[in-house]
């Protein structure tokens, strides 16, 4: 019943923002027209780009994929990615849309609509913890097995915020060494029967089926009588991590971490931003960039513009990684990392790496699809041997192709390694980002790469 509810009300959500969006464009143009004030804008185009616009915000932060863990600071953060969203789509159309648009227009628009999509989102909130909190709709659960998972699951159950409650548990007499919190009902044989005779609507089972075989005839029991039965299993004795389930067909599959990026419509997603991110720096930046460096470099030493290094990319495939050359030509360009006092580096090299405009010619990598603007930074080959023999978890970092910047970059883990917890942690981040990837957090590593390098990064040299 709940889910259902929440489905329509998303359905209902969706419809009123487009409503909104389109309806009080009609409106801030009749009213600035009764003020007499020039609105000077291609209505078609420009309610097409809002629309268009809007649409790409909501399915890229997903906030209509409710559930019923619901928080007030998750629909407040996914509505204002979507919002900052919505709003960088816009002023770029206008930016790229060579027709005068008044200010005043644009700014009164969009301050109504994302002012009444704000109230629509905490009228929502509101409800719904009203609705939870109603005794109709309450589910009652009891749990099969009273052990350290049911236990576990009890509090996990409960600390969200749903119209869940929990009655107690059914255990043999034998298996209950210690008072609990909440009552043990009975055995397994009373289970179905109490769940019948209290409104019992889901039934959680914590042992395993292979020790009790009496759970499949429970099971069967229950969904007789329309009683939701689930089991719980436990991997804790293989895996002491959270695990992710996948089906092939009918067949589980259990993997050890989630990869939002195994998903072709993720890559697709990250593959296209990439490839016009890439696409406008190169034309608006390295097309005069990369000559004025270029002289640069050239003034101060002989030798190459670019310094080209074969480096560890995606799946431990080679790639040709470009750089702007940074130091004299030496033979140890290849085997010995660069370190704060390097007496190697050019004056203009020094500066380069302390602006980050070293790595700029990258982006021709990221437009050819070696590189991603975000992601692991790649090493070169010696130290990937060297770290891989180090870290065990080293080598996960290249599922992903590597990337201009990255989480551990942004988060101080960048530069020279000079302890073996300096690299641990820049795996661990590394590998965070491939769990936790998303355009959101891309855009938000991209402005805090920009960020940290106006401000000076203590880590660079």
């Amino acid at each position: 019943m709940l889910n259902r509810y929440l489905k329509i009300c998303s359905i209902q959500i969706l419809v009123f923002d487009f409503i909104s969006l389109n309806g009080f464009f009609f409106f801030t143009q009749y009213w600035m027209q009764q003020f007499s004030v020039p609105v000077h804008v291609n209505r078609d185009a420009f309610l097409l780009a809002s629309n268009i616009s809007w649409a790409i915000a909501l399915y890229t932060t997903g906030i209509y994929f409710m559930s019923q863990q619901l928080s007030y600071e998750r629909i407040t953060r996914k509505t204002i990615q979507s919002v900052l969203y919505y709003l960088l789509l816009i002023l770029l159309f206008v930016f790229l849309y060579k027709e005068a648009y008044n200010r005043i227009f644009i700014v009164t628009y969009c301050l109504l609509f994302i002012a009444v999509a704000l109230i629509d989102r905490l009228f929502f909130y509101m409800l719904t913890n009203y609705i939870l909190r109603r005794k109709e709709i309450e589910r009652k659960v009891v749990i099969v097995g009273y052990n350290d998972l049911s236990k576990q699951l009890v509090d996990n159950l409960l600390g969200r915020k749903s119209n869940l409650r929990f009655e107690g548990y059914f255990e043999e007499p034998s298996n209950v060494h210690e008072l609990s919190f909440y009552p043990v009902i009975g055995n397994l044989q009373e289970c179905v029967t109490y769940a019948q005779t209290n409104n019992i609507r889901e039934i959680y089972s914590t042992l395993s089926p292979e020790q009790f075989p009496y759970l499949y005839t429970l099971a069967h029991e229950a969904e007789r009588h329309f009683i939701r039965f689930r089991f719980v299993p436990d991997f804790r004795m293989f895996v002491n991590r959270q695990i992710y389930i996948d089906y092939l067909d009918n067949i589980p599959i259990i993997s050890l971490r989630s990869e939002p990026l195994d998903d072709i419509a993720n890559r697709i997603r990250k593959r296209v931003f990439d490839i016009m991110f890439s696409a406008f720096v190169m034309v608006f930046i390295l097309s005069w960039l990369i000559p004025l460096l270029a002289l640069l470099v050239k003034l101060e030493s002989r030798g190459p513009i670019f310094f080209i290094q074969h480096r560890t990319g995606r799946n431990n495939q080679t790639f040709r990684c470009l750089k702007f050359r940074s130091m004299y030509v030496n033979n140890d360009a290849n085997n010995k990392q660069a370190s704060r006092n390097d007496r190697r580096f050019t004056k203009i090299g020094r500066i380069l790496r302390k602006t980050n405009l070293d790595e700029m010619p990258q982006f021709l990598n990221v437009f050819v699809g070696d590189m991603s603007i975000v992601g692991p930074r790649p090493h070169m080959l010696k130290h990937t041997e060297e770290y891989s023999a180090i870290i065990q978890k080293y080598m996960i970092r290249h599922f992903l192709k590597p990337g201009i910047t990255g989480w551990a970059q942004v988060n101080g883990y960048r530069g020279e390694i000079t302890e073996e917890v300096h690299l641990r942690k820049r795996i661990e981040h590394d590998i965070w980002y491939m769990e936790n990837w998303s355009v959101y957090l891309d855009l938000r590593i991209i402005f805090l790469t920009v960020f940290n390098t106006i401000r000076g990064d203590k880590n660079a040299f």
